[in-house]
């Protein structure tokens, strides 16, 4: 129920390229699933960066089929007249014709204006069919045969259209020409053609989210796996490493590790990695295709672009620091608020009410300003982003259209280049939040490998094992030295025998090493010199885990656990009845307490129930008393309970310890007066030990501090 504060991490790395290095070396596993991830990313965009070509091909090919065939109209008017220009004397002479049918056309000939097209056609188109075919021989367009009578109402229509006449007056005419003609020169789109080119369309469109999908499933599987086990080898690791650490280590800062920079590696293995690679692929593939379609179409998207970039690089160089004054100014509120809720009770003893609301008034408004800036300058990048696209489109139409005009390229070329652009400049804000996340992964795993780097617990391998049933209790501490620090020796020259089944209590000034005896027996802390042993072992020669499970410990500072009270009293131990509940309950004194909840014993302990101190330290003591170990320590473990309830408490304590060999220390010297050894400890050793009445007779150093709770 309690919890450590929070801490604020520096999302800068102190050796960028090293830290990726690492992350990607315990990465080594997942190898071949990241390697497919990102080839099936890169596969994804190149479908994409095809798609656009194939887009303008059918775009053109629909637009083909709604204009009329020009060429054709330009073939069959080249053909007719080709054939009229070459109408000569000799080749009618020569023909086939009879002498009376050649008398014919040389007078139909000679009769026509030759200036004249229509005086042309009308005296053509009087002649019998056998002259007109030698004249206008029929001819094959598209495989379609186009006869002499059909050459001749073409000749006849065409000639009637004014060269100012409009598109609709134009296709109005074709409407008129013969069948043959009309199947030729109409506008027809190629169906065939259209229905394979959009089916190859989807297919890659298709195919290409089918790549982005397997890859994000990939990435997503890979990632929280790699996250798990990240959090396991923490949870692995927190259990080796000594309690030194943790003394020198804000326990805010190690859960930040375990959430925090775990979860920003992990989202940036799933969302950032595959996107980065799949980004860069895009942008280089549509600069190459850009300038593969058309270098000068190229260029203007690139320079359209890159004048738009430039305007949002200018507006991200201002919000910068906006950003980070409210991050700042953020700090600083937040730091006023715990301050003042943490300590509400002395804020309104001492009438700081009025203080303290108004620094938070002045506080929030800075965070107002900074907010204010900073959300109005990055609210800016949307519609830079729109503002960068919007210009491209614009550009690229506008060179598109002169391009088209001068027949330089179709327009499916211009559609294709719609689309360039978007796969262009979307990337290019998608890389840079790529490696920004890339920056705050490798400052995070630079935290979470250089915990996992931490010099661990040294154990080695144990020659014996005691089980806690048959120990006896007896302990033994030889010229015992330890320090914190090497340059500064905490404990000197500890000695001291306790016998089977005594309970000893240790006193003494604060910082005189009581705990840390304590800490040093427990080992938690590995002695410098000297031994400590239990029934003439050698914890040395004892595993950590074997070492706690002949201890039950009540500390000072409590600590319960989200769930029943049952669960809270119980923890870690099992075949535990509820009867044996009820009963070390009822010793404590928690029972009628416990009676006045809800659920009695199944009342669940959350974060929100209101528990004082003393209840909290009687359920802890209740928790020690279920565990039957061979020896037990309490530190101060009655120090939050009234006197009452510490009488109380002391007379179930000294039930309890019949039979083991039992370790108090408490500042409260009247509640170890019936303490069998007494070891009073000064500047890190034993200056006197006995029982109480013979130290009070000895007047020495603890008769000191024992009448110092007296006086007035």
């Amino acid at each position: 129920m309690n919890r450590g504060p929070a801490r604020n991490v520096d999302v800068k790395s102190k050796d960028f390229f090293g830290s990726l290095k690492r992350l990607f070396k315990e990465l080594k596993i997942y190898k071949i699933a990241i390697i497919i991830s990102l080839l099936l990313a890169s596969f994804g965009s190149i479908l994409s960066i095809i798609a656009p070509d194939k887009l303008s091909n059918l775009t053109d090919e629909i637009a083909k089929g709604l204009i009329v065939k020009k060429d054709n109209i330009e073939l069959i008017t080249n053909t007719i007249t080709n054939n009229l220009n070459n109408i000569k004397i000799e080749n009618i002479l020569y023909s086939t014709l009879s002498d009376n049918e050649k008398n014919e056309l040389f007078i139909t000939l000679s009769n026509t204006d030759n200036n004249n097209k229509t005086d042309i056609i009308k005296s053509i188109n009087k002649l019998p069919n056998n002259i007109l075919y030698n004249i206008l021989p029929e001819f094959k367009v598209d495989n379609v045969v186009i006869s002499s009578k059909d050459q001749l109402d073409y000749l006849n229509i065409m000639s009637s259209i004014n060269s100012d006449a409009t598109a609709q007056e134009m296709l109005k005419k074709i409407d008129e020409l013969p069948s043959n003609i009309q199947s030729v020169v109409k506008p027809s789109i190629d169906w065939n053609t259209i229905i394979n080119i959009a089916i190859f369309l989807i297919a890659l469109y298709i195919i290409s989210a089918l790549f982005n999908y397997i890859e994000s499933l990939i990435m997503t599987i890979v990632s929280n796996r790699f996250a798990k086990k990240l959090r396991s080898n923490i949870s692995k690791k927190i259990n080796k490493l000594p309690l030194k650490y943790f003394d020198n280590n804000q326990v805010g800062d190690i859960l930040s590790r375990v959430t925090n920079d775990v979860d920003t590696i992990a989202m940036t293995m799933n969302q950032s990695l595959a996107t980065l690679v799949s980004s860069i692929t895009l942008f280089l593939g549509s600069l190459i295709m850009m300038f593969v379609t058309n270098y000068i179409m190229a260029i203007t998207a690139i320079l359209s672009s890159v004048i738009g970039f430039t305007f949002m690089s200018i507006t991200l160089s201002k919000s910068q620091k906006y950003f980070k004054m409210r991050q700042k100014e953020l700090g600083k509120l937040n730091s006023h608020i715990e301050e003042i809720y943490s300590g509400l009770l002395v804020v309104k003893a001492y009438n700081g009410k009025k203080d303290s609301d108004k620094k938070f008034d002045e506080l929030n408004k800075n965070v107002y300003e900074a907010n204010r800036k900073s959300q109005f300058l990055s609210g800016l990048m949307p519609s830079s982003m729109m503002f960068i696209g919007n210009l491209g489109y614009v550009s690229v139409c506008i060179v598109g259209a002169i391009l088209t005009s001068n027949n330089i390229i179709t327009f499916g070329v211009i559609v294709a280049f719609m689309t360039y652009i978007r796969l262009f400049t979307n990337p290019l804000s998608q890389i840079a939040q790529g490696f920004t996340s890339l920056q705050a992964t490798s400052a995070a795993s630079e935290r979470v490998f250089e915990f996992m780097d931490e010099e661990e617990m040294i154990e080695t391998k144990p020659k014996y094992y005691l089980d806690k049933s048959k120990v006896k209790g007896n302990i033994e501490f030889n010229h015992v030295k330890f320090a914190y620090n090497e340059d500064k020796i905490i404990i000197k020259d500890f000695n001291a025998k306790v016998k089977s089944g005594q309970k000893v209590a240790i006193v003494g000034p604060t910082g005189a090493g009581k705990t840390t005896m304590v800490n040093l027996l427990m080992k938690f802390y590995n002695i410098v010199d000297g031994d400590i042993k239990i029934d003439d072992v050698s914890i040395k020669d004892l595993s950590y885990q074997n070492v706690h499970e002949l201890f039950t410990m009540v500390l000072q500072d409590t600590w319960l656990f989200n769930g029943t009270i049952k669960e809270n009293i119980i923890y870690n131990r099992d075949n535990v009845s509820d009867e044996q509940v009820k009963k070390i309950c009822e010793i404590v004194g928690l029972d009628h307490f416990i009676k006045t909840l809800p659920n009695t014993y199944n009342s669940k302990l959350e974060e929100s129930d209101s528990i004082s101190s003393g209840q909290k330290q009687l359920l802890t003591i209740a928790r020690g008393m279920v565990d039957d170990a061979p020896f037990l320590i309490l530190d101060e473990a009655t120090s939050n309970v009234d006197t009452r309830t510490e009488e109380l408490v002391q007379k179930a304590m000294d039930k309890l310890t019949m039979g083991k060999t039992s370790f108090i220390i408490a500042h409260r010297l009247s509640t170890i007066k019936n303490a069998d050894l007494i070891l009073v400890m000064k500047d890190g050793n034993i200056v006197e030990q006995g029982k109480h009445n013979e130290l009070i007779k000895k007047n020495g150093f603890y008769a000191e501090i024992y009448n110092s709770q007296f006086q007035k």
